[in-house]
């Protein structure tokens, strides 16, 4: 506008007549200041409307932009206007609104899988395309760090490969053939792995990234327990047909024997009558002690709970043994402070079958002119008293590898360690253990090889709660 002006007085100048010049000159002047003044002052003022009504509201979008990318999804513009600046506020405060929604749909998927991850008894463990771990549930997180210290070792250097941090482990050596399989060829692989003493079933999967795969999840079960079953079930299957499969072959050659007429005389025929009946006592005392166990350790066995007074109990094995201790030459004794020790809730008979079985396993092992030692306390007030008794032989001992064996079904010791020619079933031992167990009690031995063996039995005095 200013400039229109001083235009239009520059144009009507040589139209002013000369002479009024000199006298006109002053109010020219005085009007061309005052063009300038006004044009400036438009100018001005038109500036301000810019600034107003497209600079200051493009500063805000500016600044809500930057908070929505600092994460503020909840801001939005308060701009009202019909214009391009009114409809872009509208449709930038539509946009935040929907990255909002987006934002807390994911949030609220990712808290949803973290809890489903957290809440699994599987570990899981997710590595990325270098093998590197990226996330792993509870389970998972204890299953690493457990590996990491097993595997913590020092470079060519010396200084320590991983600092347990677990976005720097890498996969642990027992993973690394699956997680090479899974890179390379893509699919679900899946192994059994045994870390020290316990199998692990993995199953890793793939993580693809178009079409690409970019990492890998792995799932870990401690299967220890279920293989430890199983080998049992099989142990088991194998040694009840070779212990009954032992006894079936004698009394069938035997009677083929029989009926083939090879015995010469009525004294043949009755030895031979003789070692059938013996082979079948001994199928039919392995049958019953597998139907005695296998109640046993169903919950089933029916125990005649009374008060037993033990020192009386051992005493009366001790008399039943002292003649097969003279008969084998071995010294046997019997110690005990106590006059008597009464258990409150205890059954007799299995009581008797622990002591009997386990003294004779201590005949069988024991060499003649040794020692085999029953010995009875009381320890404890008389609130929480246990009798405890200890079976003590110089015998051949168990070796140190076997002994977290020898309660197990079908334990046997080394033949050529046991006296005589008679040899056990094998599941004494576990029936012993079944019973102190339902008597609330405790068992354990000491044993070293060359030197003798020792159970000690603990069972509690009082009636247990």
């Amino acid at each position: 506008m200013g400039c229109v002006l001083i235009a239009l007085g520059l144009f009507l100048l040589p139209y002013i007549d000369t002479n009024f010049a000199e006298s006109e000159s002053r109010d020219i002047k005085r009007l061309f200041t005052y063009v300038c003044i006004i044009g400036f002052s438009l100018t001005t003022f038109f500036a301000l409307f810019l600034f107003t009504k497209i600079t200051q509201p493009m500063q805000q979008l500016i600044q809500a932009a930057n908070a929505i990318r600092k994460g503020n999804y909840g801001t939005r513009l308060s701009l009202v206007t019909s214009d391009e600046i009114g409809e872009l506020a509208n449709t930038f405060n539509h946009m935040a609104a929907q990255l909002e929604d987006n934002i807390r749909n994911l949030n609220h998927e990712k808290e949803h899988l973290a809890s489903v991850l957290r809440s699994m008894t599987d570990a899981v463990v997710t590595f990325d395309g270098e093998g590197k771990v990226i996330l792993t549930n509870p389970p998972g997180e204890k299953i690493m760090q457990a590996w990491c210290d097993l595997d913590w070792a020092q470079d060519e250097e010396g200084q320590e490969v991983n600092n347990g941090d677990v976005s720097s482990r890498d996969v642990p050596e027992p993973l690394i053939p699956l997680f090479k399989l899974v890179m390379e060829h893509g699919g679900d692989q899946s192994s059994n792995v045994h870390v020290q003493q316990g199998v692990w079933s993995v199953q890793m999967t793939p993580l693809y990234a178009d079409s690409v795969v970019r990492g890998a999840v792995a799932v870990l079960r401690d299967v220890t327990e279920e293989v430890r079953l199983e080998k049992m079930r099989r142990d088991f299957v194998a040694n009840v047909s070779h212990e009954i499969r032992t006894p079936l072959s004698m009394m069938q050659g035997y009677s083929e024997a029989l009926l083939d007429g090879m015995a010469a005389s009525p004294e043949e025929s009755e030895e031979l009558i003789q070692v059938i009946h013996d082979e079948s006592l001994r199928m039919g005392r392995l049958v019953k002690d597998l139907l005695d166990l296998a109640r046993m350790e169903a919950g089933h066995t029916d125990m005649a709970m009374k008060e037993v007074d033990l020192v009386e109990l051992l005493e009366r094995v001790y008399r039943k043994f002292s003649v097969r201790s003279k008969e084998q030459d071995i010294r046997l004794h019997f110690e005990c402070s106590q006059s008597t020790i009464m258990l409150q809730q205890a059954d007799e008979d299995r009581l008797e079958q622990v002591f009997t079985n386990l003294l004779d396993n201590a005949f069988r092992h024991t060499p003649p002119d040794k020692n085999v030692i029953i010995a009875a306390t009381l320890a404890g007030d008389h609130r929480s008293s246990l009798a405890k008794v200890s079976i003590k032989d110089e015998g051949a001992g168990i070796p140190t590898s076997d002994l977290p064996f020898i309660f197990e079904r079908f334990y046997k010791a080394d033949k050529a360690r046991v006296r005589g020619e008679s040899v056990g079933t094998g599941l004494g031992l576990a029936i012993v253990k079944n019973i102190v167990d339902a008597h609330h009690g405790i068992i354990h031995v000491n044993s070293t090889l060359g030197e003798g063996t020792e159970f000690i039995l603990q069972f509690p005095v009082n009636s247990p709660k």
